[in-house]
């Protein structure tokens, strides 16, 4: 486990390295304007941590190791060491001489943990706790200088398992942890023991409503430097999501500088980007819909599990209701958020909403006439320009064009990407660069049967459609929601008709795997942005 060793006793043989590494540690080159990034970026290799930071020197000496990685205990109410060297100079430092850093944050632990610990979970309050230890994770990491999209690992020490309210409490505050983090644009880390909190977290990775930790590092010492484990599937935190403490408490010595260190072999990478529909800028998938009852605009912060009701945000005030086609077009502006498209029903005018992370500035016309047409879709940068375009169908002929955007925020004059016979399609779709073939793909159900097909896209129109599911006539809003869980691959978003639960289904690349439920309660909601 990542229990503190003796203060006195790592002091000690630090303080004696700093007068070896004089004679014996190489000289580190430190780039004179380097600036932290992200932890622990992309490493697969070996890596240890201490109770301690050790000193610049003492880094410095052991560049002589095999070791790249070091783990460093940066908050938490339960740490055991002092930190006298950890500072926003010294991550920047040892970032800039190659190591990769994981962070390691030592907070509340589990009401039946099997440690000396003090701060215990208190199993009633354990989301709220949760959420609040994210909190003070996040401000922590920020004042050494570790940027959003890092990865905060959870030090849980191991815990009984005869008590379920404690494991529940666990749960319960894990998952509140990784929600929040994801919030504040951050990653979630959880290290545990095998037969307790490891046990747990695989017992719940598919758990409906719960984040699950992106990365998992976890203990067996055994003296095995590999990730895999036959307690761990396979699929479960991968590729590149895991880190294996595999032996404990003790010394090694490298540049004359001897340090007590645990060892850990290291596989991770940073998480694939959302794509696209992440409104708030924190790095995952968001969902926006239309409240029918008083024509407001709610936006449902996601976190790669689930979509939090909780947390709905007001991002548009009442009137939306006049407007007959509502979709997220990407940034059309290109001042870095996702923006809004809509057209009011009374005229066919459409109008530009510049999104700003939190809401709408004020908008402008940029079309007339558009109740001629049907089926407005975000389709993402169809010609390849740099901008995002709109696809839509005209009801009087029923082809397909697309409407190419322009550096202004302004459409372009139509291209016609699809001949007569779309009338028999519905929920048209942009779901990204779904087969990864360098072009934005559409799915659309045929409306007779509830086939659903998907369209790859190609320059200037789109290939021969095939068909990757059936019965969707029990589905409405079909949307495009990004890589919503950042496993590499885009995903599509819908709500059932009878029981208004929205949920996830997620793609690979060729088809849509089982879906997912990400929230329930979505009558009046509609359509999905």
């Amino acid at each position: 486990m990542r229990a503190p060793r003796a203060t006195s006793t790592l002091r000690r043989l630090l303080s004696t390295a700093a007068v070896c590494v004089v004679a014996a540690g190489p000289a580190a080159f430190i780039p004179a304007a380097a600036a932290a990034s992200v932890a622990p970026g992309s490493f697969t290799g070996s890596g240890f941590d201490a109770c301690s930071a050790p000193s610049n020197a003492a880094m410095d000496a052991w560049l002589a190791s095999p070791y790249r990685a070091v783990g460093i205990y940066f908050g938490g109410n339960n740490r055991g060491c002092t930190q006298p060297n950890l500072t926003a100079d010294w991550v920047t430092r040892q970032q800039a001489n190659g190591w990769h850093l994981l962070p390691l944050y030592v907070g509340p632990q589990a009401s039946c943990t099997t440690s000396t610990k003090p701060n215990r979970i208190d199993n009633t309050q354990a989301a709220a706790q949760g959420r609040a230890t994210a909190d003070d994770a996040v401000t922590q990491a920020t004042a050494l200088g570790l940027e959003p999209q890092s990865m905060l690992i959870y030090d849980m020490e191991a815990y009984r398992t005869d008590d379920a309210a404690c494991r529940n409490g666990v749960l319960a505050f894990i998952s509140a942890w990784t929600a929040r983090l994801h919030d504040r644009g951050y990653l979630s880390g959880f290290y545990s023991s095998m037969g307790s909190g490891v046990a747990d977290q695989v017992a719940n990775y598919n758990t409906t409503g719960y984040a699950r930790p992106d990365y998992l590092d976890f203990a067996r010492w055994d003296g095995v430097a590999t990730v895999s484990d036959p307690a761990i599937p396979a699929t479960y935190w991968s590729p590149q999501r895991r880190i294996k403490q595999y032996r404990g408490d003790h010394t090694e010595s490298y540049g004359g500088v001897t340090i007590n260190i645990d060892n850990d072999y290291v596989d991770v990478a940073p998480l694939p980007s959302a794509q696209f529909a992440d409104f708030t800028g924190n790095g995952w998938s968001d969902v926006i819909a239309r409240l029918t009852g008083n024509g407001s605009l709610v936006l449902y912060p996601g976190n790669g599990s689930y979509v939090d009701t909780g947390a709905a945000v007001i991002v548009g005030t009442g009137g939306w209701n006049a407007m007959n086609a509502l979709l997220r077009v990407g940034d059309l502006n290109g001042d870095g958020h996702e923006d809004l498209v809509a057209r009011q029903a009374s005229d066919g005018v459409l109008w530009f909403y510049p999104g700003t992370g939190s809401g709408f500035g004020a908008r402008k016309q940029i079309g007339t006439g558009w109740n001629s047409m049907r089926e407005l879709t975000a389709i993402g940068d169809f010609d390849r320009d740099g901008h995002p375009d709109l696809l839509a169908a005209q009801t009087s002929n029923n082809a397909l064009y697309v409407y190419p955007g322009r550096a202004d925020a302004t459409l372009g004059p139509r291209v016609q990407v699809g001949t007569g016979g779309w009338d028999t399609m519905s929920e048209l779709a942009g779901v990204g660069d779904f087969d990864r073939d360098g072009y934005p793909d559409m799915i659309a159900r045929l409306t007779s049967t509830g086939a659903l097909c998907f369209y790859p896209g190609r320059s200037g129109g789109f290939g021969a459609r095939r068909q990757i599911g059936t019965g969707w006539n029990s589905m409405r809003d079909l949307v495009g929601v990004g890589d919503f869980n950042r496993d590499g691959s885009l995903d599509l978003a819908a709500v059932n008709v009878s029981s208004n639960i929205l949920y996830v289904y997620p793609g690979d690349g060729t088809m849509l795997l089982p879906r997912v439920q990400v929230a329930t309660g979505f009558s009046g909601r509609t359509p999905l942005l």
